[in-house]
């Protein structure tokens, strides 16, 4: 099945004692064309995992950064089909790296769970975060997306209850979005304080690969996550170097970024599902 790829990911990325770099994506930001040599570079600098957004007119848990970029693939075209497009080329670009899709309700709603999940099986993902369809929501789209192979990842956040953190992680497969701050996405100028007692909780509730995201901006802060989890999930400070860029080099800016980050993850050690050290 597709999302064993996800297992496969995770479980190279411990045996070499390090968390797993998941960099996160708007296709068809800055545009389609763009977006491939970005991917493209972020592959080569080393990347274990895609998160691939969805361009969405109202992405509530976005920041502005990201935002801005969901609304810039928009307007450059990037409709589901297109999206679908693109990610049977990042496909085809890395036959073996773990693809998950961020998608938000109103496009599985628009499609159909049935028609969604195997249009988006069939492009190459191996799995799907939807932020606003909570576990419990009914509308078969898990029984859908179980159907088609893929792996539902499920979100849990600081303010997430035990009891809620169990029922979500009942419901996921392949690994747990941690998200590290009570908020949206973007930049923050330090590693949330909240993301150690929050990886504890999961932990405690399930045995699924932890991968953090939200508010990770610079290699150090994503070292500092990788020694509590499994995976470190960085989107606002590439898109910002993206926008900045105003695309020139894109490839080699995203072999670079992907490059700094993936050395900072092999540079310590990381802690262990029950806090004790893993040797790097």
């Amino acid at each position: 099945m597709s999302k064993d790829r996800i297992v496969r990911s995770f479980a190279a990325a411990r045996a070499q004692g390090r968390a797993a770099f998941i960099p996160y994506v708007t296709l068809g930001y800055p545009s389609p064309a763009a977006c491939l040599e970005v991917i493209e570079g972020l592959v080569e600098g080393g990347a274990d995992l895609l998160e691939l957004g969805i361009p969405f007119s109202d992405p509530l848990a976005d920041g502005p950064v990201l935002q801005a970029a969901a609304q810039a693939a928009l307007q450059a075209g990037t409709t589901w089909p297109r999206a679908l497009d693109l990610l049977a080329r990042v496909r085809a670009l890395a036959p073996e790296l773990p693809l998950v899709l961020l998608v938000y309700a109103n496009t599985v709603h628009a499609r159909g769970v049935e028609r969604f999940a195997g249009e988006a099986a069939e492009a190459g993902a191996d799995g799907v975060i939807l932020p606003d369809w909570p576990p419990d929501e009914g509308g078969g789209l898990r029984e859908a997306l179980a159907r088609a192979g893929l792996a539902a990842v499920g979100l849990v956040s600081p303010v997430s209850p035990v009891g809620r953190i169990a029922q979500i992680a009942a419901a996921s497969q392949g690994f747990l979005y941690a998200v590290s701050v009570t908020g949206v996405t973007g930049e923050r100028p330090r590693l949330s304080r909240e993301l150690e007692p929050l990886v504890q909780r999961i932990r405690r509730a399930s045995s699924l690969p932890v991968a953090a995201g939200f508010g990770i901006s610079r290699p150090e802060d994503a070292a500092a996550a990788g020694r509590l989890c499994d995976g470190v999930i960085v989107g606002s400070a590439l898109a910002r170097r993206i926008a900045e860029a105003q695309g020139q080099n894109l490839g080699r800016l995203a072999r670079q970024v992907a490059a700094a980050f993936r050395e900072a993850l092999e540079g310590g050690p990381r802690l262990a599902a029950d806090g004790a050290g893993v040797p790097g």
